[in-house]
């Protein structure tokens, strides 16, 4: 991965500067793959830099960044939230645009996978294909699944950095599930999901591919967990890279 370039600073609509490494697709004609976390992670994550190389390796570009309030991003994380995350995903849209760059796709991980659909629902036309990885459908009930014993001001997951704020339990509770806007999707579609995730059931991804139909196909990972750890993450990257050359 050689072809790194700088767009300049990254600005969310808030004025916070958000973390990011971008590749340079090889010719103009190759899309380039904007890659979006999930809850308590940032785009340093395993999967994310192995899908980047991927994509590199195959002729895409791509930018990876952390949503404000994560990483090195600025922010405070108590203000972390799909609807904030969903200003900063098109904040990154803008910067590309700007640059002249695309065709552009989205991959999301998670909460950043519940964050594409919203994105996509809401009738973005700049991004040409949609990819889920692991993702969230379900808000309010990921909330009460996996987080009902974690307090206001309490770490989530023992992270330091991850305080549960109001900001994000109101907005979960608000946003509540994205199946609604599964069949506003009108772009292709790719899920990918492994069969022992036990953060986001894989029947979420069943649900979102067939409530939006013909657009969107599902591969479901035997053995892999929520962000396809133990050497999982080339094959997860494979899929998606496999997926996009078929779009071609």
């Amino acid at each position: 991965m050689t072809r790194t370039s700088d767009l300049g600073p990254l600005l969310n609509a808030s004025g916070e500067a958000l973390e990011y490494t971008y590749f340079a697709a090889p010719n103009q004609r190759a899309a380039t793959v904007v890659i979006g976390h999930g809850l308590t992670a940032n785009m340093h994550r395993e999967w994310a830099t192995t899908l980047a190389t991927e994509l590199a390796a195959a002729g895409y570009g791509s930018l990876r960044f952390s949503f404000s309030g994560n990483g090195d991003s600025e922010g405070d994380f108590l203000d972390s939230c799909p609807t904030k995350e969903l200003a900063d995903l098109r904040a990154v849209l803008d910067t590309l645009e700007e640059a002249g760059i695309a065709p552009l796709v989205y991959v999301g991980h998670s909460m950043g996978g519940a964050v594409g659909v919203m994105l996509m629902g809401a009738g973005e036309e700049r991004v040409k294909a949609l990819v889920s990885l692991a993702g969230m459908v379900h808000t309010q009930g990921f909330v009460e699944r996996r987080l009902s014993d974690c307090g206001i001001g309490e770490l989530m997951w023992d992270k330091p950095e991850c305080p549960m704020g109001q900001t994000f339990l109101d907005d979960m509770s608000a946003v509540e599930s994205v199946l609604p806007l599964a069949p506003d999707v009108r772009v292709p579609w790719l899920l990918v999901h492994g069969s022992q995730d036990d953060v986001v059931p894989p029947s979420e991804s069943v649900e979102a591919q067939a409530a939006a139909g013909v657009s969107a196909e599902l591969v479901v990972l035997e053995g892999a967990d929520h962000s396809f750890t133990g050497g999982r993450e080339r094959e997860m990257a494979r899929a998606v890279v496999s997926w996009l050359r078929g779009l071609a």
